[in-house]
């Protein structure tokens, strides 16, 4: 073995342990609390797993011959984790768990029902078990890529900034794995050492985030005193009314005061001194005027959709929560406001016979 096979050996091995671990970590120790982190950890694990039976095999090689098609049963899932890590970066709270859970439950009975191939027909089953797996995780990589597309041409949700590289890395392990499936690469390892650099990314993307979550709590208290200047606000409100109206950040039912504050490149505190003090509103009041205005709008226009669908229409995440904001901003109800208008449309066309 050539010096540098040994190095791509070396930082395959390395890559598989410490994407155990740290899938290990986002499944079970960070659980369901942000769905993203699941899927994200769900993708590293299978990979490593790919991986670590690799170099196993190396070591090994007289290990049964269902032991290499244990690592290719592992990244029959990269591919689902990679377009679920993608739905749920997006959609957050709209993202619809138990159809994940039934998606999930169906792959691994497909999976299963091919694995009893084997015992059958084993040599079928060695011939095109890696193409069967294969082309499922390449079905799966293009419609990741396809939401990803859809997604960020409809402005959807308010996700992190790592999605992108978090594809684009995952693309280029798929495709390293496809050229060396494919004999047109020879390089031992290369996969894995590919897996490597993306624990690496990911373990640095996890750490980058909370320390930025850090220094964004650090940086709040530098404003307590100072009074944002008249003209300085002005200039403020109107960057905040221009972003609310061509971004339609208000229709993000998850929106928070720190979301809008980062995409003032403002802190937190900053943003809340402009609304108290210079709008006389808070932050929930401010965006919930925009969610009622342009309801009001679609009422207006003869809307197809249901009260409450309009409701979810402009971002609120609950129709209790649309209906007691609306009588609150209104002094009226939805139902009501709709009949009115309609009311009104026909006395104007009555006036005008």
């Amino acid at each position: 073995m050539t010096f540098g096979q040994q190095m791509l050996f070396f930082f395959s091995a390395v890559g598989a342990f410490n994407g155990l671990l740290l899938g290990i970590y986002l499944l079970s120790v960070k659980k369901l609390k942000y769905i993203p982190d699941f899927f994200l950890g769900l993708i590293v694990l299978t990979l490593s797993s790919r991986v670590g039976i690799s170099v196993g095999m190396y070591f090994y090689p007289d290990l049964p011959r269902i032991i290499p098609h244990l690592g290719m049963s592992a990244l029959f899932f990269t591919g689902p984790a990679l377009y679920y890590y993608i739905r749920s970066s997006f959609l957050q709270e709209k993202f619809d768990l138990k159809q994940c859970r039934t998606s999930f439950g169906f792959l691994t009975l497909v999976l299963g029902i091919v694995g009893l191939v084997y015992l059958f027909f084993p040599v079928t089953w060695d011939q095109y078990f890696g193409t069967f797996i294969y082309t499922v995780w390449s079905v799966f990589v293009l419609l990741s890529v396809y939401q990803y597309y859809i997604f960020s041409k409809q402005k959807a949700g308010n996700p992190n900034q790592f999605i992108l590289p978090v594809l684009i890395s995952n693309a280029i392990i798929f495709l390293a794995y496809q050229l060396i499936s494919t004999g047109w690469v020879q390089i031992y390892c290369a996969g894995g050492s590919l897996v490597f650099s993306f624990v690496l990314y990911a373990n640095f993307l996890i750490i980058f985030s909370k320390k930025n979550d850090q220094e964004l709590v650090k940086e709040v208290p530098r404003y307590t005193n100072k009074k944002i200047s008249e003209e300085l606000a002005d200039s403020f409100v109107s960057k905040l009314e221009q972003l609310m109206n061509s971004e339609e950040l208000y229709k993000n039912p998850n929106l928070k005061l720190s979301d809008l504050a980062t995409q003032m490149k403002m802190s937190a505190h900053q943003l809340s001194q402009l609304l108290n003090d210079n709008l006389g509103k808070s932050f929930s009041t401010y965006i919930n005027e925009y969610r009622i205005s342009e309801a009001c709008e679609k009422i207006e226009n003869g809307s197809f959709l249901k009260i409450e669908e309009i409701g979810y229409e402009v971002g609120f995440n609950s129709k209790s929560t649309f209906f007691s904001t609306f009588k609150k901003i209104k002094n009226t109800t939805p139902l009501l406001y709709k009949q009115s208008k309609i009311l009104s449309d026909v006395r104007f066309q009555s006036s005008e016979l």
